[in-house]
């Protein structure tokens, strides 16, 4: 009898195939098959013999299981010199996971960590929010306060008088009480507003003339000349007198004029403190992002869990309806 060698009995064909193949084989022929509805009761009921723990002991044993490897939080917390996740929180977090979602077999319980993980990074990425928000007021309102309190066209611009274009800001009138306020003590102290603190006046208004100097040089001449004749003790007395009311009257209105810059400063304040609510659009883009992916591996996690369960108790799961689009 000649055999012909393209023609390959089926022994021949069993003998030849490896042990790989022969399972796979077994396994499709075994899906091919329709289950009988009695076979199909039979599964469901099994199956229902382990839908996770019952007992209070068993889901005890089983909440334990969440908290006797500690590879996950090794990884999820973080634990920085500056920033250090609590990691009691992370392990309370995946022991309700774990005793409310119950996974049973390795395939359930790597979901469950999946959600676990996705849960607490998106917990950071609000911390991180919250960080940005608090950074961008505070630092908003640092750089604020800290800006430079006068600016120096004030002192070098011939065509401004700078001890009036003080008086438009709050900072500028500081500076101004600083300078009467030592004026005042130094006509006590001497007795007289002397030629030294005329000096030591315009050298504060980088020596260009104003209607501040000018006032006080006008009560150091008329002091100087002593037109009506007066003693030395009375013309001290009266030159002593009319300065300090000059440094006080001046200084009162300026407290009202202060007063009025300060509530409208602390409106803008307010104003800018508002608009640095929400972080610049570079980092608000970065978290928004973040957080979407997180979004989407979560959801996928626990879909992916609800099949497996579904399945593990006799549930008929078709194919899913969802497609990952890659960018």
């Amino acid at each position: 009898m000649n055999a012909n060698p393209n023609d390959v009995s089926s022994t021949t064909e069993v003998m030849k195939q490896t042990p790989d193949a022969n399972l796979a084989a077994g396994v499709k022929d075994t899906l091919s098959i329709p289950l009988s509805p009695n076979k199909l009761a039979a599964n469901r009921r099994n199956a229902q013999k382990s839908t996770g723990p019952k007992t209070a002991g068993g889901k005890e044993a089983s909440r334990m299981n969440a908290v006797k490897h500690g590879i996950l939080s090794t990884a999820v917390v973080v634990r920085g010199l500056r920033i250090r996740e609590h990691e009691e929180e992370f392990k309370a977090l995946r022991e309700q996971c774990w005793e409310c979602l119950a996974p049973v077999g390795r395939m359930e319980e790597m979901l469950v960590d999946k959600i676990v993980a996705a849960q607490w990074r998106l917990r950071r990425a609000l911390i991180a929010e919250t960080g940005e928000i608090v950074k961008s007021v505070d630092g908003g309102r640092q750089h604020r306060a800290n800006r430079e309190p006068l600016s120096p066209w004030i002192f070098m611009d011939p065509t401004h008088d700078a001890s009036v274009e003080m008086t438009k800001s709050s900072a500028g009138l500081e500076y101004r009480k600083h300078i009467l306020e030592t004026v005042r003590e130094d006509v006590k102290r001497d007795g007289e507003l002397t030629e030294k603190t005329l000096d030591w006046v315009r050298r504060r208004f980088m020596n260009e003339p104003n209607n501040m100097t000018r006032a006080l040089e006008e009560y150091r001449a008329t002091y100087l000349a002593n037109p009506e004749g007066l003693s030395a003790e009375e013309l001290k007395e009266r030159h002593q007198t009319a300065v300090d009311r000059y440094v006080e009257a001046t200084l009162c209105w300026q407290a009202e004029l202060n007063a009025e810059h300060k509530e409208r400063e602390d409106k803008q304040e307010t104003a800018g403190q508002a608009a640095d609510v929400l972080p610049s659009a570079e980092v608000l883009d970065k978290i928004l992002k973040y957080e979407t992916a997180l979004d989407r591996q979560l959801y996928r996690a626990m879909n992916q869990l609800e099949r497996l369960q579904r399945r593990r108790e006799g549930d008929k799961v078709s194919a899913p309806l969802m497609m990952d689009v890659m960018r």
